[in-house]
């Protein structure tokens, strides 16, 4: 009878982190609430801007406007957070983003709504999200001990999921029952909330040798991430993964060529179900040292999960490897996120979560360019399975030319073992 509840201990999430830092249980509060918040207005906007235009150019056009301001501002940010109070970057997103919340209010409650503000608008959230990004990330080291680091990032990804799936869900039942300014009112609302919960947080100044944010100093990130090979595996192998198998935009050709336009919302939502339910038995990944492992086996695991969707004619069970393709990547961030918060130096956490921002924003968007241009001229689940292929080869690539990264040993690197050291006595000077 006692074995029981142990071996669902093992499975079940490491909740660690929640019990031993106040921090940390602020910031997962804050952060649920603005997902949740940050969803409602996701839908709305690429919506209203549906409404007014009837334009698909028009709509995918906000994409455009975002990705400049992210990558720009994501590499700045990761300079400022190594210089400034973290706290008060995070505090101060938070209340931009929800001003320009404020501002999709007051533009939908007009008799007629203006469509330049919307533009305007997801520029601005770019912008912010970009700057607040490595600020929080590289927050999680120092209010987390060292050794609940895995289970952190585990928490995080339950968070985010929560608020991926039901987030969406809510967001459309919103705006279509009570309207676009309905969902912007929900949205200013739960960045009030936001900013109240991040006022509760202790300062978190920067390092004592703290430099002004410059070119430099970004320059000065890169150099660092370029000279570890286990860094630099964790930005190739997940651009690489993102890049060549990420199908999300051709999902509604793949609908009509399997003649199940009806599971089209399902296709979006599988990899997102995939990760939860690996994020949910997640127990386990707090005792694994060989983070490495979880980069490479989880990328390739992805990879070759596109790839059989894209084989398979069954709807059903293109689904399931949907679903699996999400678990495999969230194994991969996992092991990310571990490796990135247990080997990078304080000074330069908040320059490295910053070039981070730039490799999650580029992948992807330089995946959707691929598999639409890959399906124009081949079809869809030729672009599909051919990228998962290519995918699993590039894994296999990197990962021999950077054996390093494969093995990765927490207890054995030496920038892991530093970086313990310091926490350690951080923790002994407090």
């Amino acid at each position: 009878m006692t074995s029981k509840p142990s071996k669902l201990a093992a499975v079940l999430p490491d909740l660690s982190p929640l019990r031993s830092s106040r921090g940390f249980r602020l910031l997962w509060i804050q952060g649920l609430v603005t997902y949740f918040a940050s969803f409602m207005a996701m839908i709305a906007l690429p919506l209203q801007i549906k409404d007014l235009t009837g334009s698909p150019l028009a709509v995918g056009a906000m994409g455009a406007v975002e990705l400049v301001p992210l990558i720009v501002f994501g590499l700045y940010g990761g300079a400022l957070a190594d210089a400034v109070d973290r706290r008060r970057m995070i505090l101060g997103t938070e209340a931009g983003l929800g001003l320009l919340a404020l501002i999709l209010l007051v533009n939908a409650a007009l008799p007629e709504p203006m469509l330049w503000p919307l533009y305007l608008v997801a520029a601005g959230v770019s912008a912010c999200s970009g700057l607040q990004r490595p600020a929080l990330d590289s927050l999680i080291a120092r209010i987390v001990p060292h050794d609940q680091l895995t289970a952190a990032a585990a928490l995080n990804a339950i968070r985010w999921q929560a608020g991926a799936i039901a987030g969406p869900a809510v967001a459309g039942v919103v705006v279509a029952y009570a309207g676009h300014a309905t969902a912007y009112g929900l949205t200013v609302v739960g960045f009030a909330v936001s900013v109240l919960l991040c006022l509760r947080l202790d300062p978190a100044p920067p390092a004592h040798d703290a430099r002004k944010p410059s070119l430099r100093g970004i320059a000065e990130g890169a150099r660092y991430a370029w000279s570890r090979p286990v860094l630099l595996g964790t930005y190739a192998i997940d651009l690489a993964a993102m890049v060549f198998a990420f199908p999300n935009t051709i999902f509604p050709f793949l609908a009509d060529d399997l003649d199940a336009e009806w599971a089209l919302g399902l296709m979006y939502a599988a990899g997102s179900v995939g990760s939860v339910l690996l994020s949910l038995t997640s127990g386990w990944t707090s005792r694994v040292r060989r983070h490495g492992l979880f980069v490479v086996f989880g990328a390739a695991g992805w990879g070759l999960a596109v790839a059989a969707a894209g084989w398979f004619s069954n709807v059903w069970l293109v689904l399931l490897c949907l679903a699996f393709a999400g678990a495999g990547d969230m194994l991969s961030g996992l092991g990310r996120s571990t490796i990135w918060n247990q080997t990078i130096p304080e000074s330069l956490r908040g320059r490295l979560a910053g070039i981070e921002v730039l490799s999650y924003s580029v992948g992807p968007q330089l995946g959707q360019v691929r598999a639409g241009a890959m399906a124009g001229w081949t079809g869809t689940r030729p672009a599909i399975w051919s990228g998962g292929v290519v995918c699993v080869l590039s894994v296999g690539v990197l990962a021999a030319v950077l054996p390093k990264l494969v093995t990765y040993d927490a207890e054995t690197d030496e920038d892991a073992v530093a970086r313990r050291h310091a926490a350690a006595g951080a923790g002994a000077g407090a």
